[in-house]
């Protein structure tokens, strides 16, 4: 695995999910990295440090759980292939982080880590696992920097292990890459579809996607990659009721989401359109919008606005009356419909409409114009009809 020989210093954070040329296994510092990654203390769950759904994902790996006051902690316990000196220092490493000294048990695992590159040790599961010890504790000071750093290389040491997985999405998600650490929170779900904690961070980020990208946010996130067989956990378990329910009820929560964001965007395009007397453009966009919510008031009228100034009067008062079925006293309604009427020669109709609108509101001086034109051209027809 080439652990034999210490590697250059050297940042870098991209590539993919699993792993991250040129990242390195390099001692340290445990301060805060303020210049590299955001504050992360109290922001909401998930960015951290812990895992509200799944603790025993924040305990070190390789650590004995729950342990209990006045109990004693084996520090020459063994651990794995690592001689006793860097088996110690580990064990050490994880009784701070307990305590939550976590800056002393950076210490511990850095001291194991170059331990092992010093010694040749060629263990990628002990040195994955000191890696992702290492990252916990950068998570819990807030350098999300060199936690997404140690979590990479324990995902070059040991592909699809879950903890670094985690940690590095947290990191991600602490720095607002979202899409990243949205491709993490994916992956771990392949390997072990039971952890809660990820399910809630897909759920939580996939909103914030869809209001930074729009309906096409998907294009944006890298690609996931496809976690074998022989990486994944209970895939043999048949998922419980209440898990296929919550399934169900994301599926539908997302379409709902995807659902708003098509119609709010359309709606915006074809007010545009009508600004610029594009009306039969509006007239699609609005068509969109109701085949995607059919109770939308405002599009009913907006679109009788467009079939007016298309001269589509039979239309435009199709749209009114099925605005009035859902606001019976919708002036913008009452009064287009009276257009439509006009167009469509009814002014007996006309007149009643706009009698509707002044009785709504009697300042609306431009139904108070059309009425007397209106009532001039019944005036008008009436004549005529009695004279023929």
């Amino acid at each position: 695995m080439g652990n034999s020989q210490k590697k250059a210093p050297g940042h870098g954070e991209g590539g993919g999910p699993h792993s991250q040329p040129g990242t390195p296994g390099r001692r340290r510092s445990h301060g805060n990295n303020t210049a590299n990654s955001k504050e992360v203390q109290g922001k909401s769950t998930a960015v951290n440090g812990t895992l509200p759904a799944d603790k025993s994902q924040n305990e070190p790996q390789g650590s004995s759980h729950g342990l209990s006051a006045g109990e004693s902690y084996n520090l020459d316990a063994p651990c794995g292939a690592l001689p006793p000196p860097l088996a110690r220092l580990k064990n050490e490493g994880n009784l701070l982080f307990k305590n939550g000294q976590f800056g002393d048990a950076l210490e511990k695992y850095t001291q194991a880590i170059d331990g092992c590159i010093e010694a040749g040790i060629d263990s990628p599961e002990d040195l994955c696992i000191l890696h992702s010890n290492r990252a916990a504790c950068y998570l819990k000071d807030g350098n999300s920097t060199d936690c997404i750093q140690d979590c990479t290389r324990s995902l070059e040491l040991h592909p699809f292990s879950l903890k670094p997985l985690l940690r590095r999405a947290m990191a991600y998600e602490s720095l607002e890459r979202y899409r990243m650490a949205y491709v993490d929170y994916k992956t771990v779900l392949q390997i072990d579809i039971s952890v809660q904690s990820a399910h809630d961070s897909v759920h939580r980020i996939t909103k914030m996607l869809i209001e930074e990208d729009g309906p096409d946010w998907r294009e944006k996130i890298p690609e996931i990659p496809l976690v074998p067989l022989s990486a994944q956990q209970h895939r043999k378990d048949e998922p419980s009721a209440e898990v296929l329910q919550a399934r169900a009820a994301r599926v539908e929560e997302e379409k709902a989401r995807k659902a708003e964001a098509r119609f709010t965007l359309m709606k915006q395009e074809g007010n545009e359109m009508v600004k610029n007397s594009q009306f039969q453009g509006a007239v699609d966009k609005y068509s969109e919008c109701l085949a995607i919510k059919s109770n939308e008031c405002a599009i009913y009228t907006n679109r009788a606005l467009c079939y007016l100034k298309l001269d589509c009067f039979a239309e435009a008062k199709q749209d009114c009356d099925s605005a009035l079925q859902i606001e019976p006293n919708n002036k913008k309604a009452f009064y287009r419909r009276a257009l439509a009427h006009k167009g469509l020669k009814d002014y007996l109709s006309a007149s009643t409409d706009l009698q509707e609108v002044l009785q709504l509101d009697p300042n609306v001086q431009e139904a108070e114009q059309e009425l007397e034109l209106v009532t001039n051209l019944l005036r008008e027809s009436l004549l005529a009809n009695a004279q023929g």
